[in-house]
């Protein structure tokens, strides 16, 4: 678990508190013992490996492997940092140390694209870098000094900088050992992927490649600096980042990186819910979470962090009967995005992750009928119940949690109108229940759509303008409540017990206590029994909560 951040405390304080230490440089700090490092916690580094495991790729600069847009590409970084990065960097040199840019920065620079962080190593210890940046910071602060880290603004402008580390860890504990270092190739080596162990010198702007970045990047390849099995096992987090950048970056992994990843995925399940969650939610908002997705099925990781997408592989949806359930929810998330981007909107978490989720809840209410028939009767409702539980479980915020479950239960709701039976009044209790989360709904029920016979489509796609163009326009949909999710129990069971039904025979999505536990909806012959609502409301027999 990361420890609580620690108090900030004045330049001065701090400086007294790291005369008061041993000094690391040199020497092993041993476990739990380092003054400077205790709790560090890793998140971003690989291990040391043994000298005989290293590539022998030589870890000098390598100008020359840089074309002319590389390299306007790393000019154009410092002098996006400019003019702090040079008096910066002067001042370390002026002070007999080493200063570069190291990691994300130099990689997103090289692919074209921005990053909104600014990295720095340096051999300096940290007690040092406070002496080097007294007076001409803005301000300091020592939250990470315990990390070997020191942060600091000059101009506007947030700066990390933190001294060259080597690390190296048992077996059994992700606490390192940990050693300052005074050679920039150690502290690359300790780097989750050879893309992120690039770093560019400061203020010479050289450009430092000791492992073949350079290359993967070009290549869209991922690597690990040592043995990806030694870096897999210091931080099993870094399997989940090796998903996402191929997600992110449309990276492919390494046959090795793959084959590690595969066989150590059970390592996460000594990873923190709140670092799984943070990985899960940039994959979620990538260009291409599909990618992501796949890989983590395949590679077996999905089971450790969303064991019920890999579940509905085995189950045969039967409106889409030409693709299981795991193919069509991830068909619906790529036309939910394209839709959202269609329609302007910024990448939205909550919207994929109903989307991937809408149907989790089929496997567990599969029935075999006659004439071949499968059914899942009442699926949207337990899986939002489902939904509820993993993404709680994964420490999502309440309100992330609230909507997901929400647009899960919701998602069927149009299946009604079918013919366009609906009457107005039907509409509006469609916009009113679904409040702040209409235009996500309307998006999600558009994207569940993924029949081939087309004649079936444009109907559909028909029908639903009608609704949207009713629900948009009702007077009911300005009236709801501020944030959309301030349910009542009356208003709940009037609008969910009163909507279309799908068929006399069919129970519909209003049941909420009884229909999924008997497989029928006795509303119709005792609707007092009938507990109709969205999750988390509660039946008119208030032992009953879904």
């Amino acid at each position: 678990m990361v420890p609580p951040p620690l108090p900030k405390i004045p330049p001065e304080a701090a400086r007294r508190l790291l005369r008061r230490a041993p000094a690391a440089v040199g020497g092993k700090c041993g476990r739990g013992t380092c003054p400077n490092l205790r709790g560090v916690p890793n998140t971003e580094f690989s291990s040391e490996n043994d000298t005989a495991q290293r590539p022998n790729t030589p870890p000098e600069t390598v100008e020359g492997a840089l074309t002319g847009e590389q390299r306007a590409a790393i000019t154009a970084l410092v002098d996006s940092i400019q003019p702090v990065s040079g008096e910066l960097g002067d001042r370390f040199s002026a002070h007999d140390q080493q200063l570069a840019v190291v990691g994300g920065p130099v990689r997103d620079a090289l692919l074209g694209r921005t990053s909104n962080d600014v990295d720095l190593t340096t051999d300096a210890v940290p007690q040092r870098i406070l002496e080097i940046v007294d007076g001409w910071a803005d301000s300091v602060w020592t939250v990470g000094i315990e990390f070997g880290t020191v942060g600091l603004r000059k101009r506007g402008l947030p700066l990390e900088i933190t001294t060259y580390r080597s690390e190296s860890y048992s077996p059994k504990s992700r606490k390192p050992e940990v050693d300052y270092g005074t050679d920039i190739r150690d502290d690359l080596l300790r780097r989750d992927f050879t893309v992120n162990a690039m770093a560019v010198r400061l203020p010479s702007q050289e450009f430092i490649d000791p492992f073949g970045g350079l290359a993967d990047l070009r290549a869209g390849v991922l690597r690990t600096p040592g043995r990806p099995e030694d870096s897999f096992s210091d931080d099993p987090v870094r399997i989940l980042r090796a998903v996402r950048f191929a997600a992110q970056l449309s990276f492919t992994l390494a046959p090795e990186v793959a084959e590690a990843a595969r066989d150590m995925a059970d390592r996460l399940t000594i990873v923190s819910a709140e670092r799984i969650r943070d990985e899960m939610v940039k994959l979620t908002l990538s260009p291409n979470p599909r990618r992501g997705i796949e890989l983590m099925v395949d590679l077996g990781i999905a089971r450790h962090v969303l064991p019920e997408v890999p579940r509905m592989r085995l189950e045969i949806d039967e409106h889409h009967r030409h693709k299981d359930v795991y193919e069509h929810s991830l068909t619906v998330l790529d036309q939910a995005i394209d839709l959202e981007r269609r329609r302007g909107h910024a990448p939205d978490l909550v919207l994929r992750l109903a989307a991937l989720m809408h149907d989790v809840g089929k496997p567990r209410t599969r029935s075999f009928e006659s004439g071949n028939r499968v059914t899942f009767h009442h699926h949207e409702v337990v899986g939002a119940s489902m939904s509820r539980k993993r993404l709680t479980a994964l420490r999502f915020p309440k309100d992330v949690v609230s909507d997901v479950s929400t647009l899960v239960a919701l998602h069927l709701r149009f299946h009604g109108y079918g013919k366009g039976e609906w009457t107005d009044s039907a509409v509006r209790r469609y916009a009113r229940d679904a409040g702040d989360l209409l235009e996500r709904l309307h998006i999600l029920t558009r994207a569940d759509c993924t029949t081939r016979n087309r004649r079936k489509a444009a109907a559909l796609a028909r029908s639903y303008d009608d609704i949207e163009r009713g629900s948009t326009s009702s007077p009911s949909r300005r009236s709801s409540t501020a944030s959309g999710r301030t349910w009542t129990a009356t208003r709940s069971r009037r609008s969910w017990a009163s909507g279309p039904v799908r068929s006399s025979a069919a129970p519909t999505a209003s049941c909420w206590s009884c229909a999924w536990r008997t497989g029928r909806c006795p509303r119709r012959t005792r609707p007092r029994r009938c507990a109709p609502g969205p999750p988390n409301t509660w039946s008119r027999r208030p032992s009953v909560r879904v």
